[in-house]
């Protein structure tokens, strides 16, 4: 659909729309989508979208700016992210407009997007260079053979980014990528393109060469599929039903991909748990950008102990939480992305409540505040029969489940195919660690939600089972968008007989020799 020019605005939270768009690779005839704010359903922008061929150049241009970026040492590239660490901070109030207006979220989830892609540029910008230093090896033969890793980067790296963080997985995925000597080619959902061009426009601005961080649009039924066609590595985020088939893609070509894939995240609420802090922490942890997180909390199973005093207080704050639509503070949730995300939380919630689960606050839409917000709501009586108790919901909804012990809690929890991210709350911290060690997920936070593992980046964070394969952060995340490359250089003498023995002879001394570097202690 084409909206008439003078619908569009010109800028969008002060920033020019028209200086953003060009960075698309699309043909100046190229089909249009009209981009809208999912607070007033208003227009934003007409994104023009790419074609497969479109996809094939973005890569070739890339692929050529890889190959000298591939030259620079990883200190001067460090640098860069560094200086684009700086520079999106002094853009600080623009950057989180532009987030809420595209995304719909409230001000303080969009902050915590802006303060994840800071914690990662100075993270992976402070760490990378010793990280992909070369490493030495102890070699066959001691002092005489020596050995060095060399960590060579992938080439192109293929970026599918998702529409809920659309700031920090434009970008914090790629960081690391790009310190690693990769060229980028980024897909980032349709509907929230102009935060992750914005972020590649400060990319740039720190200096980052001409062509290597190249921007692709369109719908990922055809565009997706080219980016692995032409991709040396893939980085996705989204469904897991996507993820399965981009994975086979790429298993037929032999490439490698790190994928974050979906979650149905367990909160467990453990008998001595603080109330107080518990339900507070809970709000955050099931709340936070309406329920479209991908390691918030959908489920939560709490000691019959303390079931009813829990299910008080978090009642109690939960239906005191703030919901408008307005850019700017104040806000404790916001809106739904889209339609459709707005009918599946209304399909859930209604499945549920038909077959006996009781709302107990929430439940409804709120078309008075805008036409994509829904209450945060807090279902009871959830059975497995029920759309929202096994499948992924994507918005503010939790179901709560009375446990009778831990035993029954760790089990419920587990009984999923999800893995994703997990929370214990507990005042008995070295329980707590216990109880998380028998989660099948690929973070744990002990009374915390999910900021405490996510914020971490010094340590690897991704999914068990359906919810993905590989990590982001720590040194996994680096390394990932790497091949490891030994070269050994054998000096004085070769491996082949010497001083006159046969094959035989050299091969009992050989052993002889092997056998006491085992008892000297070398590895």
């Amino acid at each position: 659909m084409t909206i008439a020019a003078e619908r569009l605005p010109a800028q969008v939270a002060g920033i020019d729309v028209n200086s953003l768009i060009t960075q698309v690779v699309a043909s100046a005839r190229a089909d249009k989508l009209t981009s809208v704010s999912p607070f007033t359903l208003e227009p934003l922008a007409e994104i023009p979208m790419s074609t497969t061929e479109d996809v094939e150049m973005a890569f070739e241009t890339a692929r050529r700016a890889q190959k000298r970026w591939a030259q620079w040492t990883p200190k001067e590239r460090a640098r860069i992210i560094l200086r684009f660490h700086d520079i999106i901070a002094e853009h600080r109030s623009t950057t989180l407009d532009l987030i809420q207006i595209e995304n719909g979220k409230a001000r303080a989830h969009a902050s915590e997007e802006f303060l994840d892609v800071l914690l990662t540029a100075r993270h992976y910008g402070q760490v990378a260079p010793k990280k992909l230093a070369t490493r030495k090896h102890r070699g066959v033969l001691p002092l005489l053979t020596s050995v060095s890793e060399i960590r060579q980067p992938k080439g192109v790296v293929g970026v599918i980014a998702p529409w809920n963080y659309p700031l920090t997985l434009a970008v914090s995925d790629a960081i690391p990528a790009l310190l690693a000597g990769n060229g980028i080619v980024l897909k980032p959902d349709s509907q929230t393109v102009l935060t992750a061009l914005w972020a590649v426009r400060l990319l740039r601005e720190a200096g980052l060469p001409e062509g290597l961080f190249q921007v692709v649009v369109g719908p990922g039924t055809t565009i997706g599929p080219a980016i692995v066609d032409n991709a040396d590595y893939l980085m996705f985020t989204g469904s897991t039903a996507v993820g399965r088939q981009l994975a086979e893609q790429c298993g037929k070509r032999l490439i490698g991909c790190s994928m974050e894939l979906g979650g149905k995240n367990a909160m467990l609420v453990l008998a001595d748990a603080n109330l107080d802090k518990a339900a507070e922490i809970a709000v955050r942890a099931c709340f936070s950008n309406s329920g479209q997180l991908c390691i918030s909390m959908e489920r939560m199973y709490i000691n019959e102990k303390i079931y009813d005093a829990f299910v008080e207080k978090f009642v109690a704050r939960v239906r005191a939480m703030r919901v408008h639509a307005e850019v700017g503070w104040g806000a404790d949730m916001g809106s739904l992305i889209s339609q459709k995300q707005f009918d599946t939380v209304a399909e859930h919630v209604n499945d549920a409540v038909a077959k006996g689960a009781t709302a107990l606050v929430g439940g409804k839409a709120r078309p008075d505040i805008g036409p994509l917000f829904f209450e945060p709501t807090v279902l009871e009586g959830v059975t497995r029969d029920m759309t929202a108790c096994i499948t992924e919901t994507f918005g503010p909804v939790v179901s709560l489940y009375k446990v009778q012990n831990d035993e029954e809690a760790i089990d419920r929890a587990n009984d999923t195919e999800y893995g994703l991210n997990a929370s214990v709350l507990t005042r008995n911290t070295q329980h707590g660690r216990k109880v998380a060690a028998r989660l099948k997920a690929g973070t744990v936070n002990v009374n915390e939600g999910y900021g405490s593992a996510w914020g971490t980046t010094s340590a690897p964070m991704g999914g068990m089972g359906a919810s993905g394969i590989g990590r982001r952060h720590g040194t996994e995340g680096l390394h990932k968008y790497t091949e490891s490359q030994t070269v050994a250089v054998q000096r004085l003498v070769h491996l082949g007989p010497q001083f006159g023995m046969n094959d035989e002879q050299w091969g009992h001394f050989m052993a002889a020799s092997l056998r006491l570097m085992k008892k000297m202690g070398m590895s």
